[in-house]
């Protein structure tokens, strides 16, 4: 799912990309798809660069990592398959090929823990969908070296993103930490009976969520002065919900087979919302707001 936008990625950044996939039709398909990407942001105004668009399929593992300088993967969140696949890339790469993992919320730590050079291992977690979305988490393991952390931040600024730094490996890294704080509070709004699904989507579309790409969390915090910040949230969070799992009408969902859109129906009854017209509407809206606000750096090149 997310391989040929991070493709698309690396290709919009002037860089030889190899997808690499264990079937054929896979990665043919994934290049083919790649490519598609990263000719739309260009027709949207995304991106400035003008060169060729380089993705190439593979099934050859030896091949494409032995010849890389990055090997970003992107697998199911399976701690064990990606152990499994960052020992052997470990020992096929050259020794100068960072080795990142697109997880987003396994430790890398532990992803690392069976290399033999964990310093050149670490996360860039890619947003959905990564080829509109500007933000990567960089994630640091506990070994990983400080040097690999700037080559990669560097590398990402050239390819037109906008990377953090996550200092601490911690489950859930930086961004989806901010989100399920909100989704734990947001499902315990509706579980209470304080508002609706409807209207507590509609609460974060049309209030806070709004300004959040040019006005962020603590800005608003001294915006607004820290002493009236303060007694507002000292008054509130005492209210909000300090589970310490998740949500019980979450769980209750799951277990009654309610899983969204793969079936019909979730926390929304989706006969009667288009989910295809949800996605469209959401990668307008961010492409136009990418668009308006971020203006993408220049391009690297000569890399792989």
């Amino acid at each position: 799912m997310m391989a040929p936008g991070l493709a698309a990625v690396l290709a919009l950044g002037g860089l030889r990309t190899t997808l690499l996939s264990r079937s054929p039709d896979n990665a043919e398909r994934g290049a083919v798809r790649a490519l598609e990407l990263a000719k739309s942001v260009i027709q949207n105004g995304l991106s400035s660069y003008a060169g060729p668009l380089s993705v190439s399929p593979s099934t050859d593992f030896e091949t494409a990592v032995g010849g890389a300088d990055l090997v970003i993967e992107s697998v199911y969140e399976d701690l064990e398959l990606k152990r499994g696949i960052f020992e052997r890339l470990d020992q096929i790469a050259g020794p100068e090929t960072i080795l990142a993992s697109n997880t987003s919320g396994l430790s890398i730590t532990a992803v690392a823990s069976r290399c033999r050079h964990p310093e050149r291992v670490l996360t860039t977690h890619f947003w959905n969908p990564p080829h509109l979305m500007p933000l990567v988490e960089i994630v640091v393991g506990e070994r990983t070296a400080p040097e690999t952390v700037e080559a990669v931040r560097a590398f990402l600024t050239a390819c037109g993103k906008v990377p953090v730094v996550v200092k601490k490996d911690r489950p859930g890294q930086l961004g989806n930490r901010l989100q399920m704080a909100l989704l734990r509070e947001a499902v315990n709004i509706v579980a209470e009976g304080i508002a609706d699904v409807e209207d507590v989507d509609l609460a974060a579309k049309a209030g806070f969520g709004l300004r959040l790409p040019v006005y962020g969390i603590f800005e608003h915090q001294d915006m607004v002065g820290l002493d009236l910040g303060f007694s507002v949230i000292d008054y509130v969070v005492p209210d909000l919900s300090n589970a310490p799992r998740g949500p019980e009408l979450y769980r209750q969902k799951v277990e009654e087979g309610n899983l969204g859109v793969k079936t019909g129906k979730g926390f929304y009854d989706w006969s009667k919302k288009d989910a295809a017209e949800v996605r469209a509407r959401r990668d307008q809206f961010v492409t136009e707001t990418v668009r308006n606000w971020f203006q993408p750096p220049p391009k690297p090149s000569g890399h792989n």
